[in-house]
């Protein structure tokens, strides 16, 4: 039999990432969702494959519902990446806490009332301030004091400091993972999502333009997926914090790779914004160290096939662009 992975948040961007990455595995995701939209999946895997996934509708936030659905699971893993991002958070912070800070509660008290080996969860990059950084200005670790000027970010720093304490109270072992700017196919909604949206809209030959200025650190999301099931098999006991580095460049070298993938295309893309109140980089080091080989898609090549893949879906005509009408 093989085995089965407890998947949250799977309907999202990088979740759906993590579903093809499991299907290809030859395993079994087990999908927790309140919705049954599985268009970002749809986008990424074949039709027979998505048969394999096995879909439990519930809501994070539900306390039995969570236990109940991971009990009959019969899963390992948790993977936990359900939470609502930096713009929902802000427009409705009790809702925000309830799914973000709850939601991961009732993760770890699931896995420390069943057998699960690890939890692997969506921490962000927003747990920094704009001027939480190294030394001398350097890109900042995972030991540089946090200071977030998000609700986002102060919940994602509640639940690294929760996933402590259930290890020594409970013995979860667990991993937090801090991406930055994650781009890809299915990166639709989010406050660092307008360089894939561009994308996008650039092979489309529509005009976008980006709200934010500046550099940041960009992963790819396939890369950030398989990072996620790389720590839920091979991270060591204990309560881990792991910074996420992918490629630190400014906006105006997203937009050259845009115009270069989409030359006819790509002239009614703009860039009008402040810089985003995080770090630009960060140092990713040490999760490098902890588990050597993890994937790393250059941005050139990120890119490309970001836009190729969206042509694919244009041709097909199953491209969604709602993302684009706001």
């Amino acid at each position: 039999m093989s085995r089965s992975c407890f998947l949250t948040g799977a309907l999202g961007c990088i979740g759906a990432w993590v579903v093809k990455h499991v299907l290809d595995r030859g395993e079994e995701p087990v999908v927790f969702d309140l919705g049954d939209d599985l268009r970002r999946i749809k986008d990424l895997v074949e039709p027979e494959d998505l048969e394999r996934v096995r879909l439990i509708r519930g809501d994070v936030t539900d306390t039995d519902a969570v236990l109940a659905a991971v009990r009959e699971s019969g899963a390992d893993r948790i993977v936990h990446l359900a939470g609502l991002q930096v713009p929902f958070c802000k427009a409705d912070p009790i809702l925000g806490a309830r799914v973000n800070v709850v939601g991961t509660l009732n993760l770890f008290h699931a896995a420390a009332e069943c057998d699960i080996e690890r939890v692997v969860y969506a921490s962000s990059a927003a747990v920094y301030g704009p001027d939480d950084l190294g030394p001398g200005g350097s890109a900042p670790n995972e030991d540089t004091p946090l200071n977030p000027t998000t609700h986002y970010g102060v919940y994602k720093r509640a639940n690294e400091g929760n996933a402590k304490v259930f290890y020594t109270d409970s013995g979860i072992s667990s991993v937090g993972i801090r991406p930055l700017t994650v781009y890809g196919v299915g990166r639709d909604q989010g406050m660092t999502s307008d360089p894939t949206r561009a994308m996008k809209a650039a092979v489309l030959k529509r005009p976008f333009q980006i709200r934010f200025s500046g550099a940041t650190d960009y992963q790819h999301v396939s890369d950030c997926a398989a990072t996620f099931l790389e720590c839920a098999d091979k991270a060591p006991e204990g309560a881990h914090i792991f910074n996420l580095h992918g490629e630190s460049v400014d906006m105006a070298e997203v937009v050259e790779l845009i115009r270069e993938n989409a030359p006819e295309g790509a002239d009614g893309i703009t860039v009008d914004g402040p810089t985003l109140p995080i770090p630009p980089g960060l140092d990713g080091g040490r999760i490098d160290e902890v588990i050597p080989g993890l994937p790393k898609t250059s941005l050139a090549d990120g890119v490309r096939m970001t836009m190729t893949h969206f042509a694919r879906l244009r041709d097909e005509g199953r491209l969604d662009t709602r993302d684009l009408e706001e």
